[in-house]
């Protein structure tokens, strides 16, 4: 076969490949509008508060996702900064007076980011198991602390946060308000997500997952990609629980207990980990068992039922209800 030959069926590969993600790119878009033109709509049949728990827990598996899917770290300490953000954003509506609420959300989502940088620094040169219960064990430091604290109301949890207004124009204390700037900020996260696992420091994340000792290898610090990954994905669960003590009004010792870390594991595989809608769908998934199990007469078989799901993933759906959505179109649609 002559060299021309050769060059002409290398292009003809390459504009196919162009073409496949360029339709990849265009079915990603329109699947983007329908969910938020769904979302928008979705007060109008579902009792916006449910939907803003939701939400919240969609952003808190997101930002998990980000580490766990896209990096491949397994934390055992993310309820830490869930109830980090909840807290100081409490706390600060609670007590200044001059604390506007975007001001309280954004100060919780601080907390939480630096929060995460010192579990970074401790954990990060560990690896496996050993980074697991590195991060578990830090976070029950945490939870201890918010039990003995004064400050938040121990057992009882932080009650009556106010909501207040946004930008003092737009009153919060009306669920639909409330639920369009929870909207807001889900979507922007989310937005961020996407363009970050898209972007070169996204795939250098990926890199480490598949085979941590060639980036190595390549010249790339692991760690600072490490650290800044896990930084992210702290400060995105810090913003959730400041949305989540905003929305309920509540910041209490069960968003900071080690159940709360396995419960968004188990959102994240069930959804599908390394997918960017994944999380959604199973922290969506997730609360919807939760909240039907707890109506009916099996209410108290609600975690032995969430553990049978979370084994039933692992061992016959590995990928996740959208990783095997995604394998079956590959499949047959191609």
């Amino acid at each position: 076969m002559n060299p021309s030959g050769k060059s002409g069926a290398a292009a003809s590969v390459q504009q196919a490949l162009a073409r496949q993600q360029q339709a990849d790119q265009r079915r990603k878009h329109w699947l983007n509008a329908a969910l938020l033109v769904l979302l928008l709509l979705a007060p109008l049949a579902v009792y916006p508060v449910f939907l803003m728990k939701i939400l919240c827990f969609a952003l808190f598996a997101v930002a998990f996702n980000l580490l766990l899917g896209f990096t491949g770290l397994l934390s055992f300490g993310h309820a830490a900064f869930l109830a980090t953000g909840g807290y100081t954003t409490g706390y600060l509506l609670s007590h200044t007076p001059w604390m506007t609420t975007e001001l309280g959300i954004l100060a919780g989502t601080a907390v939480a980011t630096l929060l995460g940088l010192g579990f970074a620094l401790l954990s990060i040169r560990r690896q496996g198991i050993y980074f697991a219960m590195v991060t578990l064990a830090l976070a029950q430091l945490v939870y201890f602390f918010f039990v003995q604290a004064p400050f938040t109301g121990g057992e009882d949890g932080m009650q009556g946060i106010p909501r207040g207004t946004l930008f003092g124009l737009v009153d919060l204390s009306d669920n639909l308000n409330l639920y369009y700037l929870v909207l807001a900020v889900f979507v922007g996260c989310y937005l961020l997500v996407q363009r970050t696992v898209s972007s070169p420091f996204g795939q250098i994340l990926k890199a480490i997952k598949q085979n941590e000792p060639r980036a190595i290898s390549l010249g790339y610090n692991v760690n600072r990609y490490k650290i800044l990954a896990f930084v992210i994905s702290a400060g995105l669960a810090g913003l959730a629980g400041s949305m989540k003590a905003v929305v309920f009004q509540l910041a209490s010792l069960n968003d900071a207990h080690w159940h709360t870390s396995g419960e968004v594991i188990l959102m994240t595989l069930v959804g599908g980990a390394g997918t960017l809608l994944g999380p959604v769908v199973g922290a969506t998934f997730v609360v919807n068992v939760e909240y039907q199990l707890a109506q009916g007469p099996l209410r108290d078989w609600v975690d032995p039922i969430l553990g049978g799901i979370f084994v039933l993933t692992v061992i016959a759906f590995r990928s996740g209800i959208v990783g095997e959505i995604q394998t079956f179109l590959r499949k047959n649609i191609g």
